[in-house]
């Protein structure tokens, strides 16, 4: 375990005043979303609010049934006796591994409790009332709540015909945009934007221009990173998470990756202080040389699986390269929702541009046996046996779930 003293003389004077600047705007109070508060949400809005038990089945939060690996599980133990400390060394030695890995200098990252912290406060930061969100749809919507917070028009651009980002649309949507949003792989279809698509927008987009690429789940895919551009010293923001393959959703950990300058107008939004069990776990994770690739070809071994009884089946599904993806119930999603919920499987919410599709969560073989058996239970019920009332209220009250 790191030394916990306090020697400082190893950091860049930027990570210093990183970790003792205060939060000083009045944004930054506003709240920070996540994938949970979204499941809950729409679990509240079609009047399903299950209390948690270990004994459900959750496929409906994109997060990692699998938990911390090993060595992150054994590093949390081991921590455990100093959590009365703050040990801002962990901090540092966290994000020059961290940048050591990514091929960045340190002062080009920082690091945050998740991704959802740099999320939302890039969105702050990058857009106005004068300066516009530009996103996919449907993508995961936490950057453009955020937007919205700052008074920004939104221009949420549908998807391509195979579910990837039109970057084209996108790049056009608005000359004078603050912030353009891309989710490689997105959330929630699962679906990869490639390379070059994304290196068309870093050199077509309007001129100031900030595109933030969330690669939370890039782990599980075989999609390239958009780092170059970060090293290269472009206008781009690139967002990693420890939530996803590294099955570290309730304990946090991410990254925000960008030049100096770019991150510190981050900083105006607020710095929480890392939890020592997040910090010492990700970093055990980092050192773990087996971890992503076990994991990768587990997730996509039983998502494959999935996908090979959902034809045989016929049912129709968009291909993923996540751990999601999203299922056409050529009804409204809810009522599948509900019904499953009854077998203690709860799966995902839909989006207004894909009403009639669920998400799922790709969780343990067993789990996904589970879903199988309540799923097809579920289609296999007619539609005529719902009452769609509670349906017109989410449209009324924005929530499509």
């Amino acid at each position: 375990m790191p030394s916990l003293s306090n020697d400082l003389s190893g950091c860049s004077p930027f990570s210093r005043r990183s970790f003792l600047r205060s939060a000083s705007a009045a944004l930054a109070a506003a709240p920070i979303l996540t994938e949970a508060h979204f499941a809950r949400a729409a679990a509240m809005s079609a009047g399903m609010v299950p209390e948690f038990s270990m004994n459900g089945i959750y496929l409906d939060a994109n997060e990692n049934p699998l938990g911390p690996s090993d060595s992150a599980r054994k590093a949390i133990a081991n921590i455990i006796p100093n959590g009365g400390r703050y040990a801002p060394p962990l901090y540092f030695s966290l994000m020059k591994l961290y940048a050591e890995q990514m091929g960045v200098p340190v002062d080009h990252v920082m690091v945050y409790d998740g991704s959802s912290p740099p999320l939302h406060y890039t969105s702050l930061a990058f857009t106005s009332p004068t300066r516009s969100f530009v996103c996919g749809n449907p993508t995961y919507e936490a950057g453009q709540r955020a937007a919205e917070i700052a008074g920004a028009k939104i221009h949420a651009i549908p998807l391509a015909k195979d579910h990837s980002h039109d970057v084209a649309a996108m790049v056009k949507a608005d000359p004078g945009a603050g912030l353009i949003y891309i989710c490689n792989p997105n959330n929630p279809t699962g679906t990869t934007t490639s390379k070059e698509q994304i290196d068309y927008v870093v050199a077509n987009k309007p001129a100031g221009t900030v595109l933030l690429v969330d690669e939370a789940y890039i782990h599980l895919s075989d999609a390239t990173s958009a780092i170059d551009h970060v090293k290269a010293g472009k206008d781009v923001i690139i967002l990693r998470t420890f939530s996803k393959i590294y099955g570290m959703a309730g304990i946090r950990c991410g990254f925000a990756i960008a030049r100096p300058d770019l991150l510190k107008k981050l900083e105006n939004y607020g710095q929480s202080p890392m939890p020592i069990t997040g910090m010492i776990a990700a970093q055990a994770s980092l050192m773990d040389a087996d971890l992503v690739p076990t994991r990768k070809k587990l997730i996509a071994d039983t998502r494959n699986k999935t996908f090979a009884w959902l034809k045989a089946n016929n049912y129709s599904f968009i291909p993923s390269e996540s751990n999601c993806f999203m299922i056409d119930v050529k009804r409204p999603g809810p009522q599948i929702r509900a019904l499953m919920a009854k077998d203690d499987v709860h799966i995902g919410r839909s989006w207004s541009a894909l009403p009639t599709y669920v998400r799922v969560t790709v969780g343990l073989p067993s789990e996904m046996e589970a879903f199988q058996t309540s799923f097809k239970k579920a289609m296999d019920t007619p539609a005529t046996a719902f009452n769609e009332a509670p349906l017109r209220k989410m449209h009324r009250d924005g929530i499509y779930a």
